[in-house]
């Protein structure tokens, strides 16, 4: 079978469940496997400003329960993943990436290498930083409006941008971790009905970390399938221009 075929196997036969089967484990392993996966997730810049907090004790599962609306996915879980973003590591990961970038180069550095370094050195602080005055937010608007002002420019201004930016990225992530599951043999469930400031503080998480979503792992059940998988048709979603 080709790889086209599996990778369409396996998506159209992952499906959201809603309930998992009490009586049979997910191993460990599988669920590191997928996380592993998850990790090389595509991501802004290669910034990985994300976390994945795997839960799978007991106690706190049963504790996440109330939290997460009572739902069935999240009381009959046999592992939870919670994907946050990590907006306050930005000045260490540009750093992590300019010193990979330092250390390949032999010799005299190229055209491409002092893009690199400059890049991590002197854009990300421009793209990233963050004041509770919203000074840096000033200075973007007053780069995006006079760089944009007759061409082409990221229009990348706000505090709201960084945030957007970050999700889409934790977001790719998760969805890499569900389909590995998935070729796993085991299910998922992406969920957004939460009380995001009680998991926040029920985990300990830090300070800077925002919930992108929590996806609930165990071995799917027929109730979890709530009917037929439907989509609107394809021409209300792919515009040829």
């Amino acid at each position: 079978m080709k790889k086209s075929d599996l990778f369409r196997e396996l998506v159209e036969n992952r499906r959201s469940n809603r309930h998992f089967s009490p009586d049979i484990e997910v191993p460990e392993e599988s669920v590191l496997s997928a996380l592993t996966l998850a990790h090389l997730s595509p991501n802004s810049s290669n910034m990985q400003l994300w976390g994945f907090y795997w839960i799978k004790s007991e106690n706190l599962l049963e504790q996440m329960t109330p939290l997460c609306m009572g739902q069935s996915a999240a009381r009959t879980a046999k592992h939870l993943v919670v994907f946050v973003t990590r907006q306050g590591l930005w000045k260490e990961r540009a750093e992590w990436n300019y010193e990979n970038i330092k250390k390949s180069i032999v010799g005299e550095p190229t055209k491409l290498n002092k893009r690199g370094l400059s890049y991590y050195k002197k854009l990300m602080p421009i793209i990233y930083r963050h004041d509770p005055f919203g000074f840096n937010n000033l200075f973007r608007k007053g780069i995006v409006f006079y760089k944009g002002f007759n061409k082409s420019f990221m229009r990348f201004e706000s505090h709201a941008d960084q945030r957007v930016m970050l999700h889409k990225s934790c977001a790719l992530a998760a969805q890499t971790f569900m389909l590995a599951i998935a070729s796993e043999g085991f299910d998922t469930c992406p969920m957004e009905g939460f009380d995001a400031k009680r998991v926040k503080k029920l985990l300990a998480l830090p300070k800077d970390a925002e919930i992108t979503m929590i996806v609930a792992v165990g071995k799917g059940t027929e109730k979890g399938i709530h009917g037929e998988r439907t989509r609107v048709p394809l021409d209300q979603v792919i515009f040829t221009r």
